[in-house]
């Protein structure tokens, strides 16, 4: 007979905190992304290890990446924007602190911001990432200022640093520069010490493993199965960006860039051991709104910082907040009854499917769970894995140019090769509207288009979409689900 140190209520009470905490963060949770907003404030523009994938700039608002800003703020300045934007974007729920550096390479100026917040703007949740160098120092800082979500970027569980060498030239260690293995090294027992005691205080944690083609893509499994075994919450794998005008090592050395599909591999291969997150944007250091939009030029300084303390917090009005929440919940748990909850998170082609057959399903949204988005409009996908039991969110890819250039010009001269190379491999793509020229376009590579969902339900849709084209129990399920 087993016995446990953790009644089952327990477990339970511990179950529910974290559904609580995580309820209404966008990143943490895939059911929140498309009803909350975030908000990074750009405080923390120093960093203390290089990276092989990262250039840092200032004042640039055309890429949209992490470590890209087009302002450093004060932490006086940080907590207006917050202010100000939290009144004007009611379902603001989190503010992150992601850089354009690392968030514990400036502690004063993070913290000092944090302190700010938890007086001000109380239902926030607060947030920070960090490379994890400086993580095992600053634990208590977090734990005062009520910080219950940290991301911690590491790439390899590589004890002898080789592999990390590759991605780390340098870290700053004891006021100097620790150059190669023994660098990594350094930087991965400061990870591993760091994120053992985040989990232990009850900070839930989020990894953020970049996906180095030929470096470390068959090192992240390893990553993965450590994670577990550090109650890790989430991991979240990403692709590497390497164009060559971002200006990184990487870039400038013809380091090719991971694809959508070796993304996807690499999910599959650490879903076995880890929880996933799927619908990561690798957001800038000043993203404002929801996760795949960025609403960061509407507040500029000049708009929010001569307003007195009295003003912002007139516009951040948390009665008016609180009700826009509810709204959001309420019609969160529509959404959910009208889904049927057909979605199953973490599920294998077998949970998918009674075959093993599934298919790729995607779907152009502005958000709100519903397909409500115009085909011509999208500059991103969300990729859903279908069988004929049950479906599961998998990605979101990006293009860099939408189909229509705007209003007066959507006559289909906009080049289309890049959204056919994007959903190549993806079977039905469900849209608001899509015009005859773009749907024989998407034929040519077997893609079936279908905006007779429009305005509907995304994971009812997926589902019944799936089954109406390729699933031979399609009467049945068409009308299950009404």
């Amino acid at each position: 007979m087993s016995c446990s140190c953790t009644s089952s209520s327990t477990q339970e009470e511990l179950q529910q905190e974290v559904m609580d905490k995580i309820n209404n963060h966008p990143c943490y949770s895939e059911g929140a992304h498309q009803h909350y907003a975030r908000i990074h404030v750009a405080v923390a523009p120093a960093c203390n290890i290089q990276c092989n994938y990262c250039n840092r700039k200032f004042d640039c608002s055309n890429e949209s990446r992490p470590g890209v800003t087009s302002a450093k703020l004060s932490p006086e300045d940080a907590v207006k924007k917050v202010l100000y934007v939290g009144g004007d974007i009611q379902q603001l729920s989190v503010v992150g602190i992601a850089g354009p550096g690392d968030a514990l390479a400036n502690p004063k100026k993070t913290f000092d911001t944090f302190r700010m917040l938890h007086e001000k703007a109380p239902d926030q949740k607060l947030c920070l990432s960090t490379n994890g160098l400086r993580l095992p120092d600053y634990i208590d800082e977090m734990v005062k200022y009520n910080v219950d979500h940290v991301t911690v970027t590491i790439n390899s569980v590589d004890p002898t640093g080789e592999i990390g060498a590759k991605i780390y030239p340098w870290v700053h260690w004891n006021h100097e520069k620790v150059f190669g293995a023994e660098g990594a090294k350094i930087l991965l027992e400061q990870q591993l010490k760091g994120i053992k005691m985040l989990t232990e205080r009850g900070i839930l944690v989020k990894a953020n493993s970049v996906l180095i083609p030929g470096v470390n893509d068959k090192e992240l499994v390893n990553v993965a199965k450590k994670l577990k075994e550090l109650n890790v919450f989430l991991h979240n794998i990403m692709p590497l960006l390497s164009k060559e005008e971002y200006g990184t090592y990487y870039g400038l050395n013809g380091q090719a860039s991971a694809t959508d599909q070796e993304v996807m591999a690499a999910q599959e291969a650490c879903g076995m051991d880890m929880k996933l997150m799927s619908h990561c944007r690798q957001c800038r250091a000043d993203a404002v709104g929801l996760i795949g939009e960025d609403r960061g030029e509407e507040f500029t300084p000049d708009v929010f910082q001569n307003m007195s303390w009295e003003e912002l917090q007139t516009q951040y009005n948390m009665e008016a907040r609180a009700k826009k929440h509810e709204v959001i919940e309420n019609w969160r748990a529509a959404l959910d009854a009208a889904n049927d909850r057909i979605k199953i998170e973490q599920a294998s082609k077998q949970e998918l499917s009674s075959t093993g057959e599934t298919k790729l399903v995607a779907v152009t949204t502005a958000g709100e769970g519903t397909v409500n988005l115009h085909f011509g409009n999208a500059t991103e996908f969300l990729i859903y894995e279908v069988g004929d039991k049950a479906i599961k969110f998998v990605m979101h890819r990006k293009v860099e140019n939408a189909y229509c250039k705007g209003p007066e010009d959507c006559d289909g001269s906009y080049p289309i090769e890049e959204i056919k190379n994007t959903l190549k491999d993806v079977d039905i793509l469900l849209t608001e509207k899509i015009g005859g020229c773009p749907q024989d376009e998407l034929k040519s590579i077997n893609l079936i288009s279908d905006d007779s969902y429009a305005l509907q339900p995304i994971e009812k849709s997926v589902f019944a979409a799936a089954q109406k084209y390729f699933f031979a129990n399609e009467s049945k399920s068409e009308k299950e689900l009404g």
